[in-house]
C-alpha cells in the first residue's frame, strides 16, 4: 500500500539540486494522497512563514496552526531552504514540525543537504538539530541528483552549462 505513510504518521524527505523534480513528486504524491480520501495541504516554506507570522500578529496562531497545519494527515512544506529564516520564523517552523510529530505526515522539499539546514534556520544548530530529530525519526529520505529539468534543452543547445562543464 502506497500510502502506508499517513497511516503510519511518517514523512517523505526529498533532497536535491534545483529543477530535479522535487516538487513534482511531492505534488504527484499528495494528488494520489487526495485521490485516496487522503486531506492535505500544500505550501511553500516562505508562504508559511507568512502566514503563521500573520496569525501570530492578528493573535489567531493556535487556530490557524489546528485548522492549516495540523489538521491535514497530510502537510507538504515545498523549499525549505530556498529562503532562510530569521530566529523567529525558526521558531514558528520547529513549532510545525514539532506539533506534527507522530500526529500526521509531512513531505519536504529542499535543495540543501541536512549538514546546511542551520543556514536555513537562523544559524541556530540546537533548533535545526531538535527539528532534523523529529522530522527524520520516521522518515523516508530520498536523494535526488541530476541536471535541472527546466535547463535541459538550453544545455543541450549550449546556451547553459552542464554540471560537468562548470566543474572544469
Amino acid at each position: 500500500m502506497l500510502f502506508f505513510f499517513t497511516h503510519m504518521s511518517y514523512n517523505i524527505v526529498l533532497l536535491g539540486p534545483s529543477g530535479v523534480g522535487k516538487s513534482h513528486l511531492a505534488i504527484a504524491l499528495a494528488y494520489s494522497a487526495i485521490m485516496r480520501g487522503i486531506k492535505v495541504r500544500f505550501i511553500t516554506a516562505a508562504d508559511l512563514m507568512l502566514q503563521l507570522a500573520s496569525a501570530k500578529k492578528q493573535g489567531r496562531l493556535d487556530t490557524y496552526l489546528k485548522r492549516s497545519v495540523l489538521s491535514p494527515k497530510l502537510l507538504v512544506i515545498d523549499e525549505i531552504g530556498y529562503l532562510p529564516f530569521d530566529r523567529k520564523e525558526a521558531n514558528l517552523f520547529f513549532n510545525v514540525i514539532a506539533k506534527r510529530y507522530e500526529q500526521g505526515s509531512v513531505i519536504v522539499t529542499s535543495n540543501l543537504p541536512f549538514s546546511q539546514w542551520s543556514t536555513a534556520f537562523a544559524d541556530d544548530q540546537t533548533l535545526t538539530a531538535a527539528l532534523l530529530d523529529r522530522l527524520l525519526h520516521y522518515a523516508h529520505i530520498v536523494q535526488i541528483s541530476g541536471n535541472s529539468y527546466r535547463l535541459k534543452g538550453k544545455k543541450s543547445a549550449g546556451i547553459v552549462p552542464t554540471v560537468e562543464q562548470v566543474k572544469q
